[in-house]
């Protein structure tokens, strides 16, 4: 049985992520069951299919949070999980009652995290809280003032409060004003348009690399020429070529040398992440890691479909994708100043064309919208099973090359 997890990245209050909520679902017929509820499903898979692949392997060995519904907190909680590394989420959905009080108060015990998901404030859930390490919270279902008084009400219970649905930076600068530990929602992808940031000549030349990797021919000279002018960006993208995540066993001393044994896709692939990673600086590693997804993500969609992908245009909407939210930028003003192919800013800035698909399919995917993951599939003519398959693969190949700002510039 296929299994499909999308995962949703938690962030603490310096913006590092901490962790990943994961959702699943099974299979063709069950992306959306018509029959039983999301969350069911998810307990469901999860217990049936936890062991195949390995949470670890998903979160880059993060804690994961999992969503669990009444059946299988009260009878068939899966005790293989990892308690260092598992954060039980109870839904607003599961009925309360006694044996539910007793079955948190036995996993507790057993060295498992507890969260309360979508809670709503409502006092009933007052008697789980002794056991209950993470209280999440909708911010866009209440009035900040709503959440002051909540917050005020458990003050001293020593529970940590998340945030969900955070989409602007403002409100997380509120929200941890209010006391809030964790979030989760796309506010560190979000450009804060009031700085406005001026490239500066560096950053220039990393938009001249991106522009090189994005030729449909290598100018191998033009790239020396770049690199040269910034001796530590020509160490760090010879260091980050030579890295053992190319798996590659003969080392490599030179860009035409590089061109050669990698190939020219390949090489394109690699300097625009280099870019890319530089580009990121000041931001939070998540906007990186998140855009190395969707980038693989996207590529292996066009591979799989057949396009010709030199340059690797798919590979590079996905990657280009949060530019905007790197530099502080709309992307309609900022994809003008990119040095990038038209289809490739159509699909940035209109969502148009097939690569416009793709990078839609990826976000379908990572807000594990299942129904719009099985449509943009079908208008692909992929099946869900293989969309499944390359995002797991997106994410297995993060964690092999590890294009993170922090890893990149040492």
């Amino acid at each position: 049985m296929e299994t499909y997890v999308a995962r949703q990245a938690i962030l603490n209050d310096k913006a590092e992520v901490i962790a990943y909520e994961l959702l699943f679902r099974d299979g063709v017929e069950n992306c959306f069951p018509a029959d039983m509820c999301p969350d069911q499903a998810t307990s469901k898979i999860l217990t049936q299919n936890h062991l195949m692949t390995g949470l670890e392997t998903i979160t880059q060995g993060k804690t994961a949070f999992v969503n669990f519904y009444e059946d299988t907190l009260l009878h068939r909680f899966p005790t293989s999980l990892d308690p260092e590394n598992t954060v039980v989420e109870i839904l607003e959905s599961v009925p309360i009652s006694s044996e539910l009080l007793k079955a948190c108060r036995h996993i507790k015990k057993q060295g498992y995290r507890l969260a309360l998901d979508d809670h709503d404030f409502d006092p009933k859930w007052d008697a789980f809280l002794p056991y209950v390490d993470i209280v999440k919270i909708d911010v866009q279902d209440f009035t900040l003032l709503q959440i002051a008084k909540y917050v005020k009400r458990i003050d001293g219970s020593g529970v940590k409060l998340l945030a969900e649905r955070v989409e602007t930076p403002q409100q997380f600068e509120q929200l941890k004003m209010l006391g809030f530990d964790y979030f989760q929602g796309y506010f560190f992808a979000r450009p804060e348009i009031m700085k406005r940031k001026t490239l500066t000549s560096n950053k220039l030349n990393l938009l001249e690399l991106i522009s090189a990797s994005c030729s449909e021919k290598i100018d191998i000279e033009k790239v020396s020429d770049i690199i040269e002018r910034d001796v530590a960006l020509s160490y760090k993208l010879l260091r980050f070529i030579n890295s053992s995540a190319f798996g590659r066993s003969q080392k490599i001393g030179s860009l035409k040398h590089a061109l050669i044994y990698m190939g020219e896709a390949e090489l394109k692939k690699f300097i625009s992440l280099l870019a890319l990673a530089n580009l990121n600086d000041e931001k939070p590693n998540e906007l990186l890691n998140l855009s190395v997804v969707r980038a693989r993500f996207c590529g292996l969609l066009a591979q799989q479909r057949g396009d010709n992908e030199n340059p690797p245009t798919a590979f590079l909407t996905g990657m280009f994708s949060l530019v905007d939210a790197m530099l502080d930028e709309e992307m309609v003003s900022l994809i003008e100043k990119l040095p990038v192919l038209d289809e490739i800013k159509q699909a940035l800035t209109q969502g148009v064309g097939k690569l416009g698909m793709y990078l839609q399919l990826a976000k379908d995917y990572e807000t594990a919208n299942w129904s719009a993951v099985e449509s943009g599939a079908d208008d692909l003519s992929l099946s869900v099973d293989i969309v499944g398959s390359v995002y797991n693969q997106a994410i297995e190949w993060l964690d092999t090359v590890k294009v993170q700002a922090g890893s990149a510039a040492a």
